[in-house]
C-alpha cells in the first residue's frame, strides 16, 4: 500500500483517533512528539509534518490550557474526519437498491488544473468512472461528496444526481467495468497480511487481562492508519455486485475487532 505510515499519515491518524475533544483543545506538541515516537517516528519528522498540515489549514496553532504550544483542527479538518468517522466505523451495508449518486462535471479549458484536482478527489472519495465526465458512486456517499467539493470550492463545476441503474448490461457487468476491482481486492488482502496475524496476538492473550496501553496504542495506530484508505478506495459496494469471496467483508471484520480491543486501551497511554 502506497506511503504507509508516513510521519504525516500517522498524525492524521492520531488526530482521527485521539484528537477531537467536544471542546477541539490542541495537542501540545511535545505530546505529539511523545506519541510519534511510540510508532517510530522521530521529531524533525514530526515538526516538518506539521508544518506541512499547518500549511494546508488542517492544523491551526493554538495554545493549551496550561499555555503550552500545540496544534489544534481546523474546521475544515474536523469535517473532513467526521465525514470520515462514518466509512471507517459506521458504514451501513449497502444494498443495490439504494441506486446510485453521479458526478457530472464539466470545467473550462481555462481551468483544466481544476479538471485534475476534480478527478483525482473523486477517484479518492472512491467514485468509478462511468464515461469520461461522469462519474459513480453508491449513493450513501452524497453528503460527503457534496462537504468535499464545497470545502475545496469545486461545487459550481459539478452537477451530483440519484438514479438507478436500467442497463443494457447487467449491473454486476458495469460495476466491474467502472471500478479495478482486482487492485482494490489487493489492498483488501495487504491489510489482511498485515493485520491478521497482530489480532491474533491479541487474542492469544490470557482472558480477562487488560492490554497495556502502550502496546495497544501502538498497534491500533498503525492499523487504523492502514485500514482508513480502505473505505475511501473500497466505496462499499453492494455484496451482490462483487466477485465471490471478496475479501472486503473479512478485513472489515479484522479491523473492527481491532479498533474494539484496542483503542480505548490505547488512549490511557495518550492521556495518563
Amino acid at each position: 500500500m502506497a506511503e504507509l505510515h508516513t510521519p504525516r499519515s500517522l498524525i492524521v491518524s492520531l488526530y482521527g483517533a485521539y484528537g477531537r475533544s467536544p471542546g477541539n483543545e490542541p495537542l501540545p506538541v511535545a505530546e505529539l512528539i511523545r506519541l510519534l515516537r511510540a510508532v517510530g517516528v522521530d521529531a524533525p519528522s514530526v515538526r516538518s509534518s506539521v508544518s506541512r498540515l499547518k500549511r494546508r489549514e488542517l492544523l491551526v496553532p493554538a495554545r493549551t490550557a496550561d499555555g503550552a504550544a500545540g496544534y489544534a483542527l481546523s474546521a475544515d479538518a474536523r469535517q473532513l474526519l467526521d465525514d470520515g468517522d462514518r466509512r471507517i466505523y459506521k458504514r451501513p451495508e449497502p444494498r443495490a437498491a439504494d441506486g446510485w449518486v453521479l458526478a457530472v462535471f464539466s470545467v473550462p479549458e481555462a481551468e483544466r488544473h481544476k479538471r485534475h484536482l476534480l478527478r483525482s478527489r473523486l477517484a479518492r472519495l472512491g467514485f468509478g468512472t462511468a464515461a469520461p465526465g461522469v462519474w459513480i458512486a453508491p449513493s450513501g456517499l452524497y453528503e460527503e461528496t457534496r462537504h468535499t467539493l464545497e470545502r475545496l470550492e469545486l461545487a459550481s463545476y459539478v452537477d451530483l444526481f440519484r438514479g438507478e441503474h436500467l442497463g443494457f448490461a447487467a449491473t454486476k457487468e458495469s460495476v466491474a467495468r467502472w471500478w479495478d476491482l482486482d487492485a482494490i481486492a489487493r489492498l483488501h488482502l495487504d491489510f489482511l497480511e498485515q493485520q491478521e496475524p497482530v489480532l491474533k496476538t491479541w487474542e492469544a492473550r490470557p482472558p480477562g487481562s487488560a492490554p497495556d496501553p502502550e502496546d495497544a496504542y501502538r498497534d491500533y495506530l498503525p492499523a487504523l492508519d492502514s485500514w482508513r484508505r480502505l473505505p475511501y478506495a473500497d466505496p462499499g459496494l453492494p455484496e451482490e455486485l462483487l466477485p465471490k469471496d471478496w475479501p472486503g467483508g473479512r478485513s472489515a471484520e479484522v479491523f473492527g475487532l481491532l479498533h474494539a480491543m484496542l483503542r480505548d486501551a490505547g488512549e490511557r497511554f495518550v492521556r495518563p
